[in-house]
């Protein structure tokens, strides 16, 4: 008897139907030598630092750094009950081994690993590795099981990533929360991310638009332009110069080009398109792409792949004509039949792109909510195109010369509409938010040195645009794009986050109020500006936490050990904590509501109530009183903000209970306050018989 761990309810009962194991059970399915069972996505977690620690309960940040000796899981309350199902099911006597079924992929393995670990059993594993949830894959899958040793180092990266993620995220997150007084939220990928939003709205905010112009000749049926003249004296003059002059082809030239199809999506070009399409956030994108592939009727959804292996040619003619069917498409069948050019296995790692299954051509299909319709057609249709034909035209530019100036014209003619045939059956038209070539489809029959007498020349005013704000579209491709630039051409890059984890990030910021959506539009809020503000380059850059997805990918193909990228993550807590130890102290007050205590001594200004000290508001004073200094800790006594008031106020307090070290014994006195050039303060003692006084 062996034992089956599914991701989910529904992959589970998947695999039970193929293996025929009918009899249910609380939280399971029974067959004749197997079991199968599931969880609930995540059923165990790391636990929270006062796990660890009574003394965590309290942010202190004197207890930083928190970096467990030896890590501890959790069952979150809900989902206790599955959690001893499995573990019941893991510890039956007749169990000879485990089959992980959850999703192939690092967040899979992290799934069944803790579970597994947690079972307190150890039993042989054999790994379920899939593309598709159809029957045929699911036997097939079945019928090659993977030894669990060829997937060790995708467990090290896992469980790398969920320490790293925790470390970082918990460290950080009291560090600056205790520092500031104010809850601040820090992750090691959406924080970066967050940065990268930051940085285009200060772009946009300090964008200044520029005035230009563009001047058209009319030449009959068709214009001839100069474009972008910035100097409006010049473009007048120009203007001037040009109409009613005559204008003459000075040369034409003419170029067969082409535009190949587009490559099948990845999880990442699937979210992209869905936003722009259909303004589809990445989550709902990801959430009806799961269901599709659930429900068998595509791929596995969260892959960094837009090729196929090329063993897969004949499932490709297999499904292709169903991908017309599915998108009402009756075109002669030798469209779409260059499937070579979407099959390379040296760009086929876990998963190959994501396409449709034969299980979409079945009448008793079941229905799908619009979302999944939307997105179950986008990648049938992109089936389609990446296996079409070459979109082939004919550009003509022509050059005009009037007066002592160049204008150009630009023509069109398609010879082969190729794959572009299939952009009509898309139902709305993108805003890619680029400016579109401008061709003039209606370009005559013009020759060189042909004259247009007298033309009319107009000029026409336009202003430079700043850039965007992020759309879903545009910051996933940011985040997925993010370090690039530092990194050597041949480099496989993974940018910030993976496909399966960038809608989750993007929802975080939204949940934390960091960010918020407008439309389309992806803005910053104040409360995610202030953050990014406080916090230190190395903990908001793209470009570092980049270089640790591709760390995470060395590891996954045994090129870099677990305990090297782990200290490199333990050495930028100390960092942080480093950086926090050099915050000023008027820095520090930045998110609370400045009180004032009385006025500054040497200079007048107000004084400020801080986390240690009182401080003047003008940061060119140098005065400070401390909460704590020595002369009074000699006493057992520290300033409250009633007596620095009393100092401020007269340069005089009388204290009680003030105690001598030399007489062992408690008194009352006055105490007198000078403020030193230097910002210092000096403090001296005065008694009632004014007899006895000492200075500091």
């Amino acid at each position: 008897m062996y034992l089956v761990i599914a991701e989910k309810p529904s992959v589970g009962m998947s695999i039970a139907n193929v293996l025929e194991a009918y009899k249910k059970g609380k939280g399971y399915l029974e067959g004749r030598d197997c079991i199968i069972t599931w969880c609930l996505g995540h059923l165990a977690q790391y636990a929270s630092p006062e796990a660890y620690d009574e003394r965590y309960k309290k942010w202190n940040y004197e207890d930083l750094p928190i970096i467990p000796d030896k890590w501890r899981l959790m069952i979150p309350s809900e989902k206790k009950e599955q959690f001893n199902t499995v573990k019941g099911l893991i510890n039956r006597p007749d169990i000879s081994y485990v089959v992980n079924a959850c999703d192939a992929g690092r967040e899979g393995e992290l799934i069944f690993w803790w579970v597994y670990c947690l079972s307190g059993k150890q039993i042989p594993i054999k790994r379920l590795w899939i593309n598709s949830m159809e029957d045929t894959a699911i036997r097939e899958g079945f019928a090659s099981l993977k030894p669990d040793e060829e997937y060790r180092n995708l467990k090290f990266s896992a469980v790398c990533r969920a320490q790293a993620d925790w470390l970082i995220g918990m460290n950080a997150t009291r560090a600056y929360t205790s520092k500031y007084a104010k809850r601040l939220v820090v992750g090691r990928v959406q924080t970066p991310t967050l940065n990268m939003i930051v940085v285009r709205d200060k772009e946009i905010s300090e964008f200044k638009k520029e005035k230009y112009f563009n001047i058209s000749l009319e030449l009959g049926a068709f214009k001839a332009e100069k474009k972008k003249i910035f100097n409006e004296a010049e473009a007048e003059r120009i203007c001037r110069q040009c109409n009613g002059a005559d204008a003459v082809v000075i040369n034409i030239s003419t170029a067969d080009k082409k535009a190949s199809p587009p490559q099948l999506y990845d999880l990442t070009s699937l979210q992209r398109e869905a936003n722009r399409y259909y303004g589809l956030t990445a989550q709902e994108t990801l959430a009806a792409a799961q269901c599709l592939y659930e429900n068998k009727l595509i791929t596995y959804p969260r892959t960094d792949s837009r090729f196929l292996s090329e063993d897969m040619e004949r499932t490709v003619r297999d499904i292709l004509p169903l991908a017309r069917q599915k998108c009402g498409l009756f075109l002669p069948d030798r469209v779409g039949a260059d499937i070579k050019k979407v099959m390379d296995d040296k760009k086929v790692s876990d998963h190959h792109a994501i396409i449709p299954t034969k299980e979409i051509g079945k009448d008793e299909m079941e229905a799908l909510k619009p979302d999944e319709e939307k997105i179950l057609k986008m990648i049938c249709l992109r089936l389609l195109e990446a296996t079409g034909e070459d979109h082939l035209y004919t550009e003509t530019l022509a050059e005009i010369g009037c007066g002592e100036e160049i204008f150009t014209a630009k023509g069109k003619m398609v010879k082969q509409l190729g794959f572009k045939q299939y952009e009509k059956f898309k139902e709305v038209r993108p805003d890619t938010g680029k400016e579109k070539e401008e061709y003039d489809p209606s370009l005559p029959a013009i020759w060189k040195n042909q004259i247009f007498p007298h033309v009319k020349a107009e000029k026409t005013e336009h202003y430079t645009k700043p850039p965007r704000h992020f759309s879903e579209d545009t910051l996933l491709l940011a985040m997925e794009t993010a370090g690039n630039k530092e990194f050597e051409p041949d480099t496989e890059k993974k940018g910030l986050g993976t496909p399966a984890t960038r809608a989750g990030i993007i929802e975080k910021l939204i949940r934390s109020k960091y960010a918020e959506r407008k439309g389309k539009q992806i803005l910053i809020t104040d409360a995610g500006k202030a953050l990014v503000e406080v916090l230190p380059d190395f903990l908001k850059s793209p470009s570092m936490t980049a270089e640790w997805e591709n760390q995470l990918l060395l590891m996954e193909k045994g090129q870099m050990d677990s305990g090297t990228y782990m200290t490199g993550i333990r050495n930028m807590i100390t960092m942080m904590l480093n950086s926090c130890d050099t915050i000023p102290e008027e820095e520090l007050c930045r998110f609370r509501e400045k009180e004032s205590i009385g006025v500054c001594p040497l200079c007048g200004k107000l004084v400020y109530i801080g986390r240690k000290n009182y401080y003047c508001s003008d940061r060119n004073c140098r005065f400070a009183l401390w909460k704590e200094n020595r002369y009074f800790e000699s006493m057992k006594k520290t300033i409250d903000d009633k007596t620095a008031a009393a100092l401020l106020k007269s340069g005089r307090v009388t204290m009680h209970n003030l105690y001598s070290r030399k007489k062992d014994k408690y008194f009352d006195a006055d105490i007198i306050m000078k403020a030193q050039p230097d910002g210092k303060a000096s403090f001296s003692m005065e008694f009632q018989n004014k007899n006895n006084n000492h200075d500091q």
